[in-house]
């Protein structure tokens, strides 16, 4: 019989394995949302009215196979299980699907695990649960597309404030408001010296908007240990796209948000006292809060 510690893993990995699935409609249609709302805009703008387009949203239309449109079946939509017994391809046309869509599945439900080997069942464990399932979806949303939609941004900055505020976290509250500012203004500093020195954007205003998020959830003592985890995650990320040939040309962009996404889930896994142990020597100079 599994005890209790074991038994609420299992629970919050079903739970996971779902939300993994919702996550993947998330990442593909939030991009294309946006765009959609940008393309109504620019025709608002422009004294024109805006494109019509069918319905869509994270609820409609249903899912379907971008091959063929055959509408995926309730039991051809069950997380990873569908998949393997699919043996990775489209019930009607043989289309192959993507790895990804078990792969984010599979990485949820673990996440999810380890929150509650944690935090239990409990309301922190939830709160931390929301946390990585928008980490989850702004890392492949802006490895795919090099957005980071302010939609979810805010919704993991104002999460951790509310988290600290309602001592769901261990985070006082003090410390998570100076985390967001720093957070921020540490990212946005970079941005106007490297602007200034080369006339060019080095990075995205979503990345200043997610380490101001990560700095509510982790507290201003934690940024520049989180900083410096974000660059062991694009270095692992990096070497990995050169070894699968993603990364063949130098001048290709890489987003910067996955690696903040990386830094933040790795701390949310590995806890603050192994991350501080990580980078001791970043401490001394973060002790605003404490």
């Amino acid at each position: 019989m599994l005890g209790a510690p074991a038994a609420d893993a299992a629970v919050f990995a079903l739970l996971g394995l779902l939300i993994g699935s919702f996550l993947n409609v998330v990442i593909y249609r939030v991009p294309k949302m946006l765009e959609a709302e940008w393309a109504a805009n620019c025709a608002d703008l422009a004294g024109q009215p805006a494109p019509e387009q069918p319905p869509f949203n994270l609820m409609r239309p249903a899912s379907s196979c971008p091959s063929c449109k055959h509408q995926i079946r309730w039991y051809e939509n069950i997380p990873v299980l569908s998949y393997v017994v699919l043996r990775g391809k489209c019930s009607k046309c043989g289309t192959s699907i993507g790895m990804r869509y078990p792969a984010v599945e599979t990485a949820t439900a673990a996440l999810f695990a380890v929150i509650a080997m944690h935090h239990g069942l409990t309301p922190a464990g939830f709160a931390w649960a929301a946390f990585a399932s928008l980490l989850v979806a702004q890392f492949f949303i802006d490895f795919d597309t090099q957005l980071l939609p302010d939609d979810l941004n805010y919704l993991i900055l104002w999460g951790g404030l509310v988290a600290s505020a309602m001592h769901l976290t261990r985070v006082p509250i003090t410390s998570a408001v100076w985390g967001a500012v720093f957070g921020y203004l540490c990212l946005w500093t970079v941005y106007q010296v490297h602007h200034l020195l080369t006339g060019k954007q080095g990075m995205g205003h979503g990345d200043f908007k997610l380490l101001a998020g990560l700095g509510a959830w982790f507290g201003s003592e934690y940024l520049i240990a989180l900083v410096m985890l974000s660059s062991v995650v694009g270095s692992v990320i990096g070497a990995t796209m050169l070894l699968v040939g993603r990364l063949s040309n130098r001048d290709i962009p890489i987003p910067f948000g996955p690696f903040l996404a990386g830094a933040g889930l790795l701390a949310m896994v590995v806890g603050p006292g192994t991350l501080e142990g990580l980078v001791p020597f970043a401490f001394p100079f973060t002790n605003i809060a404490r």
